[in-house]
């Protein structure tokens, strides 16, 4: 990865340009220093603290990656609608899993990304961004490099899910602000508890159904199973959603999928947006036809 200081970044520490303007974290910049990658200006390792001109060549050469032993190469077909040199945002399916585990040790995306990475020759490994529940279909961001993956820690990503909830809440839009915590004696279920950690769910109704609503969700933090947990938290558990007491009667998988992905590209700083037409097994438990731009 190169770059070339321009009049604006003149007499810049080599060290601020890697952190503002590439984007590196304090980690990243130890892991090019002291684990087998290089910080090169205009072709020579240099200290970070070195000043740069207007024409240097700055380059970074990062210490390959090492695989871990569950990622095996499977050729999976990858609904993949957006790909570059340092990123993959896929469509995922349901009763599909993001990585390998001790329950699902095949068939997983990790596990068709490597396959995808190998048939184009690269030797990358998997660095899941926005990862995905096992029924939860949709799109999911992947980065391709370390360096890429960093990034995302310090950027907001914008995801937005649609939803099939049992019932009509009260409101047509809330907020559900309520932490969430691992349940007791369990290392899937999580619930909502006062010693969990902060969860921010925004919803908004988009229209009833004859099973019940259809929620458009947009998350303010992350946590395992949030969106399932603060709906049924509500009294609205998902469609399909066994797991948090929804009804399997019309579909066997929790009925959400994420319709949306809007983020900033790590390496030309443009804005990529993209969505996602719904699958057909939620289309088949709706009354009319409905997609990412409901009414």
């Amino acid at each position: 990865m190169k770059w070339q200081i321009t009049e604006a970044e003149n007499q810049m520490i080599l060290r601020e340009f890697l952190r503002e303007h590439v984007g590196l974290s304090r980690h990243m910049i130890k892991v090019l220093k002291y684990d087998g990658g290089k910080i090169l200006l205009n072709g020579q390792i240099v200290n970070v603290r070195e000043r740069l001109r207007a024409g240097d060549q700055i380059e970074l050469d990062f210490p390959k990656e090492e695989r871990g032993p569950r990622l095996i190469p499977e050729p999976i077909h990858l609904d993949i609608v957006y790909e570059d040199d340092f990123l993959i945002v896929i469509n995922k399916p349901a009763k599909m899993a993001t990585i390998p585990s001790a329950h699902h040790r095949s068939k997983t995306v990790a596990n068709g990304l490597i396959a995808h990475y190998d048939h184009l020759g690269l030797d990358y490994t998997v660095h899941v961004v926005t990862r995905l529940d096992r029924d939860t279909s949709g799109l999911m961001l992947i980065a391709k490099q370390r360096f890429c993956h960093s990034f995302f820690h310090q950027q907001k990503i914008e995801r937005r899910y649609q939803a099939v909830i049992e019932g009509k809440p009260e409101k047509t839009d809330g907020v559900i602000n309520a932490p969430i915590a691992r349940k007791p004696d369990s290392i899937i279920e999580r619930i909502v508890s006062e010693d969990g950690k902060p969860a921010v769910t925004h919803y908004q109704v988009l229209r009833s159904v004859k099973w019940g609503s259809i929620v458009d969700v947009k998350l303010e933090t992350g946590r395992t199973h949030q969106i399932r947990v603060h709906f049924a938290h509500i009294g609205h558990p998902l469609v399909g959603d066994e797991l948090y007491g929804g009804s399997t009667t019309l579909v066997d998988r929790q009925a959400l999928h994420c319709v949306y992905l809007s983020f900033i590209h790590p390496i030309t700083k443009t804005r990529i947006q993209l969505e996602s037409d719904w699958p057909a097994d939620l289309l088949s438990i709706v009354d009319r036809p409905c997609n990412n731009k409901l009414m």
